[in-house]
């Protein structure tokens, strides 16, 4: 690839329970395309239902990249995320297909359409397993408390039960010197590299809640309390950031008899609801991106039209 030549990038993002993934099979087929997941949980192996991964006839024949990657044990940050998903991005286009980043981590997007610079901001285990340890003794409270006093714009952003993004601020504020805000801004320069089209999928709040309310149903009949008690029994503690994802904690939190299964289903779908609501606001700090109400068609057809038309009117420009 010369350095003067950009790559075209279809970004499909939106907050979760929106049908991004189908929504992306079709598009790829109709663009010759191919995914590279921007989900922080797709990445972990054996972690199916409550991460709604794709199935292979979902993908109906796209290869998808970035999924089943690592083990629910193993460190992964968006240093190495960032890395993995521009190498996918390249491999896609010099070999004559288009690259679509699909997902609703806005952090993983941006590190991807942004010049971040993580060597400052790297893994520290230590202070991961201390922090980890203190929530386990004290509650997620505590470490939010923490949060506060150095970094409290990040912490407004940030719900008190979010251990895994609570943890990673206080990570990037001691290697840095910086609060989160901070680090991102200095950082944020258009990675020149890609020529991109940015699509947001959305639906009407209540639309959206009830499409939630759904896949949580969903995912219960599929098996999650099974898929959970699974990766307890293989090992996989409720410490690890992968198993403090949502749907992971609010299960092993029924398996640890700390409240019932009603109750549980019912934190994860408000839990939920508050990660869409964080989503959408994420997205809207954006200038440059198409959105699309999703109710306004009523086949996927007509929405993956309207997303190659984007496109293809984008490439003669």
């Amino acid at each position: 690839m010369k350095h003067n030549a950009k790559i075209p990038l279809m970004v499909i993002a939106g907050p979760t329970a929106t049908g991004k993934t189908e929504i992306a099979v079709e598009v790829a087929q109709n663009l010759n395309g191919e995914v590279v997941s921007a989900d922080s949980m797709l990445i972990y192996r054996y972690m199916n239902i409550g991460t709604a991964k794709p199935t292979m006839q979902e993908m109906k024949g796209i290869p998808h990249h970035l999924i089943d990657i690592i083990d629910p044990s193993e460190d992964f940050s968006v240093a190495c995320y960032q890395q993995l998903a521009r190498e996918a991005i390249e491999n896609i286009y010099l070999s004559g297909k288009i690259p679509l980043l699909v997902g609703g981590t806005g952090f993983y997007i941006d590190a991807v359409l942004y010049n971040y610079d993580f060597s400052g901001a790297t893994v520290d285990r230590e202070l991961r397993k201390s922090l980890h340890q203190m929530a386990e003794d004290k509650g997620n409270e505590a470490v939010y408390k923490l949060l506060q006093i150095y970094d409290r714009e990040t912490a407004a952003r940030i719900h008190v039960n979010d251990l895994k993004r609570i943890i990673r601020a206080l990570e990037i504020y001691k290697h840095t010197g910086t609060t989160g805000a901070l680090f991102r801004n200095a950082n944020k320069q258009i990675y020149r590299d890609y020529e991109v089209i940015f699509v947001v999928l959305y639906y009407d709040r209540k639309t959206l809640y009830q499409r939630i309310e759904a896949r949580v149903d969903k995912m219960i009949k599929q098996g999650l309390v099974t898929e959970v008690r699974g990766l307890l029994d293989a090992g996989y503690q409720r410490n690890l950031v992968a198993m403090q994802g949502l749907g992971y904690k609010e299960i092993v939190g029924f398996l640890l008899n700390e409240y019932s299964l009603d109750e549980a289903v019912q934190l994860l779908k408000r839990n939920t609801r508050r990660l869409a609501k964080r989503q959408l606001t994420w997205f809207r700090r954006y200038s440059s991106i198409k959105w699309i109400d999703m109710e306004k068609y009523d086949t996927i057809n007509k929405v993956t039209e309207v997303i190659k038309n984007l496109w293809l009117n984008a490439q003669c420009q």
